[in-house]
């Protein structure tokens, strides 16, 4: 496979899987802040850091007012994370690779484009805003679930699956960070509103009902950060993640060096008692792991793309 079409898959899957974590995270936190007690509220700035683009942000706005950052989220000219942006990427790297990947795969992706486009002002209000989101994230779930079922699953497929994985791993760490950070840290049962911002940690990424199945239904900070990071039945842990990252790669010629830092991760976080972390411990924690997935992204990128060192460390 040249490295050009290997590439090209790698970043159109981790496009389509951004876009889908945005939907989710809006949607989530909208639902959020609905249930939350009069008084109580996480505001939508939170968000803003999850998705790492604080200095974008600020370039334009000079408040974290709900219009402002739905729109900035969803449509965001200066937002390289806007779900309008994510998905205009993904359809333009799918486009230069239409002989690769099913023909259906490539029509879902640019259905979806000009859906997100032209019903854009649905996404914005609060009336349609619930709807457009799932269509988003219903959308996103066809798009992979066609190239599971559709593309031979050879090297092409091994990209696009590292590239929509390695995303997913990405996000699950930023949500625990930022989400962990502007929760209540109080332990007593007389706030129960962390109960509730706790449970949309877990929705986030569409993990409540596995948790309640693995860990319980109590919903409590120690168990949480357990199952998000350590399940390894759970396809959004971060665990699991590396140990699918794992499975894909090595079945490429070259690939020591990436599977070498994917067992040093493993096995770090396997031994790493992440139930007592918190606040600042926890904070510092998860860079080491977004660290780690850096480092994955760059071996990659050195071993089987066309890019330079300089290149590499700019993304």
């Amino acid at each position: 496979m040249l490295s050009r079409v290997a590439e090209t898959l790698y970043w159109m899957a981790r496009y389509v899987e951004r876009a889908e974590n945005i939907a989710r995270l809006v949607n989530i936190n909208n639902m959020l802040l609905m249930d939350l007690p009069k008084g109580v509220s996480t505001g939508w700035e939170p968000l803003v850091d999850i998705i790492g683009v604080r200095k974008e942000y600020e370039e334009t706005h000079s408040d974290f007012s709900e219009a402002n950052c739905l729109r900035f989220f969803i449509l965001g000219e200066n937002n390289p994370s806007s779900i309008l942006n994510s998905i205009s990427y993904a359809r333009e790297n799918a486009r230069t690779v239409r002989d690769v990947i099913p023909r259906g795969v490539w029509e879902g992706i640019n259905s979806l484009y000009h859906y997100i486009k032209d019903n854009q002002n649905k996404g914005l209000s609060k009336r349609g805003r619930f709807e457009y989101l799932k269509k988003i994230i219903e959308s996103t779930l066809l798009i992979f679930g066609a190239l599971d079922a559709t593309i031979n699953h050879d090297q092409a497929y091994i990209f696009i699956r590292f590239g929509s994985i390695i995303e997913r791993a990405d996000m699950t760490t930023r949500i625990l960070d930022v989400r962990s950070a502007n929760l209540i840290t109080s332990d007593t049962t007389e706030r129960p509103f962390e109960n509730i911002q706790w449970i949309s940690v877990l929705r986030s990424i569409s993990a409540y009902q596995m948790y309640r199945q693995q860990m319980g239904l109590r919903v409590q900070r120690a168990d949480v950060l357990e199952f998000m990071l350590l399940s390894p039945v759970f396809p959004r842990s971060f665990l699991f993640c590396l140990q699918e990252l794992k499975s894909l790669i090595q079945q490429i010629d070259n690939a020591d060096s990436i599977i070498k830092l994917l067992d040093e991760s493993a096995d770090e976080i396997k031994n790493k008692d992440v139930r007592s972390l918190r606040n600042g411990a926890l904070h510092d924690y998860i860079d080491e792991l977004q660290i780690d997935l850096a480092q994955v992204h760059t071996a990659l990128a050195e071993v089987y793309f066309l890019k330079t060192a300089e290149e590499i460390n700019a993304e």
